[in-house]
């Protein structure tokens, strides 16, 4: 039996693992570590404090997997395929092993939100991705499309001009919604393109992408560009499919909490991107996993009482 069991390996569920174990807490991390998270795949973090040159996103995580290993954080890789509530502990059920917990700290964060449109799902490997950093060598003196207007899309277009001849942003407004800093680096960058009042209605090809349709939202003009791949950055959804007949989510999955990351079921917390909170970035991850592991502390101590 475990005190606190946590899902998630991105730096929401490696802080709490880091609070946890130094609480000397039996802890326990699962996590598909064969699955990129947010911070995994970006390229470069400039805005977490005490990097002011900036970190790779693999190289902060693994520095906070190592620290939290150093602590006694006990760590699975494995996919978790069932959560359930068990007299007065939680049975956790992954590919190969069942765990059990006093609680859980789910910090299974979020993945991207598809188009929805054709070609999408047809090129996807061949043409269409959702990470830059991974696929972006790929694109060697290619032109290449990024769909979205805010952080993640800008960003990962500026790092694509390394690679690209050109950069096309499509984006449904006239401005973009990114972060000014970011905003006045892709305006400057020669490589970048922009298709302002735009959405993609089609990607385009035979058997690799070879351009995309698009409408302008105002005038209802349609154009054919042609590219070498398309970048999707979108959004996300919350990685909360199992958790949505235990605890309260809100009309988008977010798990619901209150500041101490308490969810709708006592012996349950939730931490980073995969709970309803206005700002989504690593430092507030981190902070929300704190959090959470001193609260799954608390409640754990409020047994002994009972």
């Amino acid at each position: 039996m475990y005190d606190v069991i946590i899902i998630g390996g991105g730096p929401a569920g490696l802080t709490a693992g880091i609070y946890a174990s130094r609480a000397r807490l039996k802890t326990l991390l699962i996590d598909n570590y064969g699955v990129d998270g947010q911070a995994v795949i970006t390229n470069l973090i400039e805005n977490y404090p005490g990097f002011p040159e900036g970190i790779n996103g693999a190289g902060l995580v693994l520095k906070l997997k190592t620290q939290a290993e150093k602590f006694g954080l006990e760590v699975v890789c494995s996919e978790v395929i069932s959560i359930k509530l068990v007299d007065h502990h939680i049975e956790i059920k992954t590919e190969d092993k069942v765990y059990n917990t006093l609680s859980l700290i789910v910090a299974s964060g979020a993945k991207p939100k598809l188009l929805g449109i054709y070609g999408e799902v047809e090129f996807k490997g061949n043409g269409v991705s959702y990470c830059a950093t991974c696929d972006a060598a790929f694109f060697k003196n290619k032109v290449v499309a990024v769909i979205g207007g805010g952080d993640t899309a800008v960003e990962e277009a500026l790092f694509l001009t390394k690679f690209a001849s050109t950069v096309f942003i499509v984006h449904r407004r006239d401005s973009l919604r990114a972060t000014k800093i970011i905003q006045e680096r892709a305006l400057a960058n020669k490589k970048i393109k922009f298709l302002w009042n735009s959405k993609v209605i089609k990607i385009e090809g035979t058997k690799k992408v070879e351009g995309i349709l698009i409408e302008n939202v105002r005038t209802l003009e349609r154009e054919n560009v042609t590219c070498d791949g398309v970048f999707i950055f979108v959004g996300y959804n919350p990685n909360t499919n199992l958790l949505k007949d235990i605890v309260k989510l809100d009309e988008s999955g977010y798990i619901i909490t209150d500041e101490e990351m308490k969810t709708s079921i006592d012996s349950v917390f939730a931490s980073g991107d995969c709970r309803k909170k206005s700002l989504k970035q690593i430092v507030t991850a981190c902070s929300d996993g704190a959090i959470a592991a001193i609260s799954a502390e608390k409640y754990l101590e409020s047994l002994k009482d009972r």
